[in-house]
């Protein structure tokens, strides 16, 4: 059996074996453990932070691609069963948030419920789009993301370029080609942020996230596009820390 700490789906850039809670991270479209990274160094030493790392990407670039989002889910349920013995919380951005919650779901399925679900930048799994950027040229899909404002904005070396376009068209397929199944949706809090300047999500497409939960749920808008998290990383970091001892204190 391999031990949790060596699993290729985890990353713990800052270990803290004390730590009472965990704090799941989950990637945007064709993002990294390591965007996570700022935010695993800023959370207090109660707060531990997972960053999920896709295959297909840096040190997993080697390992096969999924493109199924309910595929990916079910894969990272397994994976985070071996966490369970402290309270999670999930944050999720964009592509990550949908994921989040399908695999949040899939946890109360089995009785392990969230203390949280912070779902970034994107819109209710039951607002559908109809897009389909995955089957666009690679000049397309890059000017896509640089639109966007994302760190892959940066990327203009044609190598680097090249290692990423696989990964990022990848997610886009997956994301785009997800469907909500109705059903159970969990019990525990959402909360949602989104940036008033997004393309990806509306304030109304986010505010529908109540809509999948029987527990409390809240809407915050902050100034920004689909990265708004970039600039708001403080704030960001201090609501989910007091989310997480808040719901501590109560259980």
């Amino acid at each position: 059996m391999t031990n949790r700490e060596d699993s290729p789906w985890i990353r713990r850039f800052h270990p803290k074996p004390t730590a009472g809670n965990r704090l799941v991270c989950f990637p945007h479209a064709g993002g990294s453990a390591s965007y996570f990274h700022p935010v695993s160094a800023a959370m207090p030493p109660s707060v531990e932070v997972l960053a999920i790392q896709y295959p297909g990407r840096q040190d997993r670039r080697q390992d096969p691609l999924v493109d199924d989002l309910t595929v990916l889910a079910d894969t990272v349920t397994t994976v985070l069963l071996d966490w369970t013995d402290r309270p999670l919380t999930f944050f999720g951005h964009s592509m990550g948030a949908t994921l989040a919650f399908e695999v949040a779901r899939r946890l109360e399925r089995i009785g392990v419920v969230t203390a949280g679900l912070f779902a970034s930048g994107r819109r209710a799994p039951s607002c559908h789009r109809e897009e389909a950027m995955h089957r666009s040229s690679d000049q397309e899909l890059l000017r896509e993301v640089m639109g966007l404002g994302g760190t892959e904005s940066q990327l203009i070396d044609d190598e680097i370029t090249r290692m990423i376009l696989p990964s990022l068209r990848n997610d886009y397929r997956a994301v785009e080609t997800y469907r909500y199944e109705p059903g159970s949706d969990v019990t525990c809090p959402v909360i949602a942020f989104i940036g008033d300047a997004d393309p990806k999500v509306t304030p109304s497409e986010a505010q529908a996230w109540a809509g999948h939960t029987t527990g409390e749920f809240v809407l915050q808008i902050f100034p920004g596009g689909h990265f708004y998290l970039n600039e708001h990383k403080s704030v960001i970091v201090n609501a989910i820390s007091d989310h997480i001892l808040k719901a501590g204190a109560k259980s």
